[in-house]
């Protein structure tokens, strides 16, 4: 494995292929490459004898051929790798984060699901992941979820700069617009003068989104709303309109 990539999780569904598209940005902007990796549940395939192993290995190779496929369609350079590990999908995960730049798996909407808006995988990277994690929302007929709006709460948590930091290198890297939600805003607008930022004050979600023409596609959140997110459905009181039923990138130190 490469000192860091930027890794994404590859299972075969159209949520993890639009995760891989997603990461392409990520790769790219750092400079890093796409690593594509397939869990096979269970234990390490490659040294026994079980009997739906070459199925298994054939699935993984064709769901691996597959992402990458996409990746290179979208016609954006970027140097790609794969891998097929075995284990536990989170803890294998887990284990690759240790070396990542940030970690990317595909989900879909779920609506407004009574219990929760993660799945076992996505529950368990968010809380114990090494690097940040990107949850990237897909629709439900498998269509990847338009980029729009970026949202990010300016609050005063201890590693809230470096979450809007990342928020504002998002909207230059997608060139999108930032909605910040709070009113400590000059320094971030002086730092990102060609990042369009939009001024939200706390608890005007829905208003806000009616005039500002849009719904949350991103949000960038730090480590004390990952804790919460597993145990998140919709709706909640979180200032970001739809949490967390959008895409998210959890930010890391």
């Amino acid at each position: 494995m490469n000192p860091k990539s930027v890794v994404v999780a590859v299972n075969g569904s159209p949520a993890a292929v639009n995760a891989a598209k997603w990461a392409i940005e990520e790769a790219r902007g750092r400079q890093l490459p796409l690593r594509l990796v397939y869990v096979i549940a269970g234990p390490d395939v490659r040294a026994g004898a079980a009997r739906n192993t070459e199925w298994e290995l054939e699935r993984a190779e064709r769901a691996l051929y597959e992402a990458d496929g996409a990746v290179q369609s979208q016609g954006r350079p970027v140097e790609t790798e794969t891998a097929i590990l075995s284990g536990d999908p989170a803890q294998v995960l887990i284990g690759q984060s240790q070396e990542a730049a940030l970690i990317c798996v595909g989900t879909a909407r779920r609506g407004r699901a009574a219990d929760g808006l993660l799945g076992p995988t996505a529950a368990a990277l968010v809380t114990g992941a090494h690097c940040p994690v990107a949850i990237v929302r897909t629709n439900p007929d498998g269509s990847p979820t338009k980029l729009g709006v970026i949202a990010v709460v300016l609050n005063d948590d201890a590693d809230n700069d470096e979450v809007v930091h990342q928020a504002m290198e998002e909207g230059r890297r997608r060139h999108a617009t930032v909605r910040q939600i709070d009113r400590r805003l000059n320094s971030w607008v002086r730092r990102y003068p060609d990042v369009p930022v939009q001024i939200v004050a706390a608890g005007t979600g829905a208003k806000a989104a009616e005039r500002h023409g849009g719904a949350v596609d991103l949000a960038v959140v730090g480590e004390t709303d990952a804790e919460r997110l597993p145990d998140l459905a919709t709706p909640n009181c979180h200032p970001i309109l739809g949490y967390p039923d959008c895409s998210i990138l959890v930010v890391r130190h």
